[in-house]
């Protein structure tokens, strides 16, 4: 598979570059709750995009060092740039673009392993897993944090954010995606020879007890969903009276008092013996 080739929804604009890196941030708190890789030194980032979360990484442990791979050259252009602004990361981050289902890397090259957002794209995680697998040490660590799409529910309802988000997953699953991949982690961790597999369920719910987070996420979900409004609207998924309909409604929800905004994903750890 060549960068031409793959199915990445949400386009490679500078404004969605920026926002891949807002969306780490927002997710930080729930997303590296119980990651670990204190253990770690030479850390592999599976579809590591534009570095957003390869700079938490390495801010959380210091030291580790971090070998990212992405198969898009504009995703490791931007990523390149941005990280060159940051000295204190200097000798700890390197890219390669490569197919995560074929890594340009020996056996036990890596003692940890960190895959965000990335199985959901791919055609075959499974083959991705045993690349993963077969580069890391006896011992080594994974983390997987994977989409489960199901969970998604914004308040007050939105009928036109719903019927699109339906035509977003519909689309992933046409280009051999898939949304609800979390809720597979186990089953493809244990068929790829992985040992001690473990998930968990992560939840961010926002409402009245934390309002400008909540308002964050919103546009940062506004942001999401638009960069693939142009792919839905030419593959005939919805309509331009659809997308300009949940831009009215995310307004009406932004401004509702009560608003709440519910969505899981599920974070899976293994161990590679």
């Amino acid at each position: 598979m060549t960068d031409n080739d793959f199915p990445y929804l949400h386009g490679f604009s500078d404004t969605e570059q920026a926002r891949l890196r807002k969306q780490a941030r927002l997710f930080e708190p729930t997303l590296f709750a119980d990651i670990d890789f204190t253990a770690s030194r030479h850390l592999l980032e599976v579809g590591c995009g534009v570095a957003a979360q390869s700079e938490i990484l390495l801010r959380r442990f210091p030291d580790l060092r971090i070998t990212g791979v992405d198969l898009n050259a504009r995703q490791l252009e931007s990523a390149r740039a941005h990280m060159a602004g940051l000295p204190w990361l200097e000798q700890r981050w390197e890219a390669h673009q490569a197919d995560a289902a074929n890594l340009p890397f020996e056996p036990r090259s890596f003692d940890g392993a960190f895959l965000c957002w990335i199985l959901e794209h791919v055609p075959s995680p499974a083959q991705v897993l045993g690349e993963v697998r077969r580069v890391l040490t006896p011992g080594a660590p994974v983390y997987i944090s994977e989409v489960m799409n199901a969970s998604f529910l914004v308040d007050p309802y939105s009928p036109n954010l719903w019927r699109y988000w339906m035509a977003f997953n519909d689309f992933q699953i046409d280009s051999h995606g898939d949304p609800f991949v979390g809720a597979k982690l186990g089953n493809l961790l244990l068929a790829g020879g992985f040992r001690d597999v473990t998930t968990q369920v992560k939840t961010i719910h926002l409402d009245n007890r934390d309002p400008a987070r909540r308002k964050a996420m919103f546009a940062d979900w506004e942001e999401l969903l638009l960069s693939a409004a142009d792919q839905l609207i030419a593959a005939g998924k919805v309509d331009a009276a659809t997308v300009e309909g949940m831009r009215a409604e995310f307004a009406q929800v932004q401004r509702d008092p009560d608003a709440v905004f519910f969505y899981s994903f599920v974070q899976a750890r293994a161990v590679v013996y």
